[in-house]
């Protein structure tokens, strides 16, 4: 039996899940048969590849040298599958959540020039399985910078991070906070609070920050299921509410909040089905368009360039910090 790509991709992925049975989800083989062609294969290649345990699987010596060659070998097949098919693809189907500005659309169109693109707005769970299933190309999902969620852990899928933004305090423009330069936990409490619905992402993401910043049981007066419902609560009924800097309105002010958290927007695709080329101008133009859209936003872009630490993926559209005296 000779070596074939297949045989590479299934040590490869279970090597990836570290267990047998999840690679054979993954395949979508029964676990038997998938046993049975790892067999073969570690006959073919001259010894076990992996040592079972109660934990899973981990390589055995001979496969410490063998799968990092077998997953360059299933990287470059699907760079070669990715760049023939970006030859006839004509449609880059995009997800987003909340959703997707007309001059993002325009930016991502212009760049693009050889493709149709199309936008459709879900939410991030949805979001990545239509990309793993097909239906989208791509999909730039907000997430928590400290854990990943399950549904992008697939060895079937790739991510890159495009920007993080902190999460700040929105407040009515005649708020007694709307002109501090920061709060902090001890400014929270007694506010009349807009909170997130359980079923939306940031959720999670507000319960976690309240809770570091000790106001984990901040009541409130009303449960949205978005940012811009919340944004106007905040402007009509002198409410607060957290967000990130893209998720407020021109009517509302933003106030920094001190040792605050960030949320991260990562771009989703299936391994193998873009292109790099197609890949680089995408992620190139969306960090162009948020630091445009960055300038608009009151005191944001000034603080963007007073911390470009907080900003890894932005630093080259970031102006250089001028020299000191």
């Amino acid at each position: 039996m000779d070596l074939e790509l297949r045989h590479a991709r299934i040590v490869w992925i279970i090597s990836e899940v570290g267990s047998i049975s999840k690679a054979a989800g993954s395949l979508n083989l029964p676990q038997p048969s998938l046993t049975t062609q790892l067999r073969r294969i570690e006959k073919m290649l001259g010894g076990d590849l992996f040592v079972r345990s109660r934990s899973g699987i981990v390589p055995t010596t001979l496969g410490k040298r063998l799968i990092p060659m077998l997953a360059r070998l299933v990287q470059q097949a699907d760079e070669v599958t990715s760049e023939a098919a970006a030859s006839v693809a004509s449609t880059l189907r995009f997800g987003n959540t909340e959703w997707t500005p007309p001059t993002l659309l325009g930016a991502i169109q212009a760049s693009l020039t050889t493709m149709d693109v199309e936008t459709e707005t879900l939410a991030p769970a949805a979001a990545v399985d239509a990309v793993h299933g097909g239906a989208l190309t791509v999909a730039m999902i907000p997430c928590s910078t400290t854990v990943a969620p399950d549904y992008v852990r697939h060895p079937d899928l790739d991510t890159t991070v495009i920007f993080r933004e902190p999460i700040w305090l929105a407040v009515s423009r005649g708020h007694p906070l709307a002109d501090l330069p920061f709060v902090d936990g001890s400014h929270l409490a007694e506010l009349n609070w807009v909170h997130y619905s359980r079923d939306h992402w940031f959720h999670e993401v507000e319960k976690d920050l309240l809770g570091q910043l000790g106001q984990a049981e901040l009541g409130g007066s009303h449960h949205v299921d978005g940012h811009h419902e919340a944004m106007n609560w905040v402007r009509d009924t002198d409410a607060v509410a957290l967000t990130p800097p893209t998720g407020a309105t021109g009517d509302v002010r933003l106030v920094p909040v001190r040792d605050t958290q960030s949320i991260e927007l990562m771009l989703v695709w299936r391994r193998g089905a873009v292109a790099k080329e197609t890949l680089r101008r995408l992620v190139e133009t969306v960090r162009r368009y948020y630091c445009g859209y960055a300038r608009t936003i009151p005191g944001y872009w000034p603080w963007m360039t007073q911390h470009p630490s907080d900003f890894p993926e932005l630093g080259t559209f970031l102006p250089l910090p001028s020299a000191s005296g």
